[in-house]
């Protein structure tokens, strides 16, 4: 007994721990950076070891979910753009940016359905990567800087696609072909909780590594692109919230539309957009955690209230 209450308040309090030890740690972090994307396929493995795929389906509350995110996406770039163009690329990236990969680990935890995250993660992510070719055109358009539509939707696809597709796959392949490995890992879902934790470590540390690389210079662009993604993250998750409860889901309404694939985000404005633009992304990330540790500890809490 003593054992499960000490473990449900290690999980109340493990993000902001993470995002701490990443903060502090953040050059020997980067050793082990490599790391990311094998944790996240093998967290969403076993996250999708919960799922029934024959229950899969693109809902109303998808669609609105991807309408929201393709709207702001466009209305806050040509908004901003004729006041401050690298704002106004950070805020189109923190609302293109696909929904994160790991949003079906958090949004089971939060008791959210998985099947409709991942059908708002796979619409979110074909949008993102038909819709950035458009935007980064019209983005750089005055630098002469050509971008072939086709390669840059093949190239964000190869980046997001296998981190979706193929720990479905094998989740359906296991519970095929090898039910009782299939059973093990669907009994074990809290493991994916503490690879999450480490990954949170990881990205944190890039992003600390990251920013105090930049100049002294930039330091006022930098800190108003921060407030922009915290602003635009709480629009999300709270927009997101109210979608959600009125398709009787806020939970995956929330992550879906809030929790975003961001490292992707930062990869591209480093490849195609001004580089300062990256720290909007990046911000996010602390934002985003924040938010969800937040989310847990409630939940932890209301738990251990009613237990």
């Amino acid at each position: 007994m003593q054992l499960a209450k000490l473990r449900a308040r290690l999980k109340m309090f493990m993000l902001p721990i993470a995002m701490l030890c990443g903060w502090l740690f953040h050059e020997p972090v980067e050793a082990v950076q490599f790391l990311s994307p094998y944790m996240i396929f093998t967290m969403l493995l076993i996250t999708f070891c919960r799922v029934d795929i024959k229950e899969f389906r693109i809902s109303a509350l998808t669609w609105k979910v991807v309408g929201f995110q393709l709207i702001c996406c466009v209305v806050s770039y040509f908004v901003i753009a004729p006041f401050n163009p690298v704002l106004a690329q950070g805020s189109m990236l923190c609302f293109l940016c696909p929904t994160a990969t790991a949003a079906p680990v958090i949004t089971a935890m939060l008791g959210g359905s998985i099947l409709t995250l991942v059908a708002i993660s796979v619409l979110s992510n074909l949008l993102a990567a038909a819709v950035a070719p458009l935007m980064f055109t019209v983005a750089v358009g005055e630098t002469g800087v050509n971008i072939d539509f086709l390669a840059t939707f093949g190239t964000v696809m190869a980046k997001v696609g296998p981190m979706i597709v193929g720990p479905m796959a094998l989740a359906l392949l296991l519970r095929a072909v090898a039910p009782k490995v299939h059973r093990v890992i669907h009994d074990n879902q809290s493991i994916s909780f503490y690879l999450w934790s480490v990954v949170l470590i990881i990205v944190v540390g890039r992003v600390t590594t990251f920013a105090l690389a930049e100049p002294a210079d930039c330091l006022p662009q930098m800190l108003l692109l921060a407030l922009a993604s915290g602003v635009i993250c709480a629009i999300q998750f709270i927009v997101g919230r109210r979608l959600g409860r009125r398709h009787g889901d806020p939970v995956a309404g929330a992550q879906g539309l809030g929790q975003k694939n961001t490292l992707l985000a930062v990869w591209m404005a480093l490849t195609f957009l001004d580089p300062i633009s990256s720290i909007a992304p990046a911000a996010y990330i602390i934002w985003q955690n924040s938010f969800n540790s937040l989310q847990i500890w409630l939940k932890a809490r209301r738990d251990s209230l009613n237990s």
